[in-house]
């Protein structure tokens, strides 16, 4: 059963209580009797691995984002200088 939080907007009191989905919404505070109102927060859940990104299931055509380069190459190792060419003798 999911947990809920609820703040009064009158006293200011807030606590947690856990309800059935089916329960229908607490209205008055437990404090002072003031009005509730249910406080929402972010989703604790998180998908992780392949097949939860937006653009799995569609095709590369339809899709605008476009895929991240691959990691920038190493620069090349210092070569030497390379040598003058010899002036033609007259």
């Amino acid at each position: 059963m999911p947990t809920y939080a609820y703040a009064c907007k009158d006293c200011g009191h807030a606590f947690d209580i856990v309800q059935s989905f089916s329960d229908s919404s607490l209205t008055s505070c437990p404090e002072c009797q003031g009005t509730l109102r249910k406080k929402f927060n972010s989703v604790g859940v998180v998908f992780k691995g392949s097949g939860f990104y937006r653009t799995d299931s569609r095709d590369s055509k339809g899709s605008s984002v476009s895929p991240e380069p691959a990691a920038a190459p190493a620069a090349p190792a210092a070569a030497p200088a390379a040598a003058a060419p010899a002036a033609a003798a007259s």
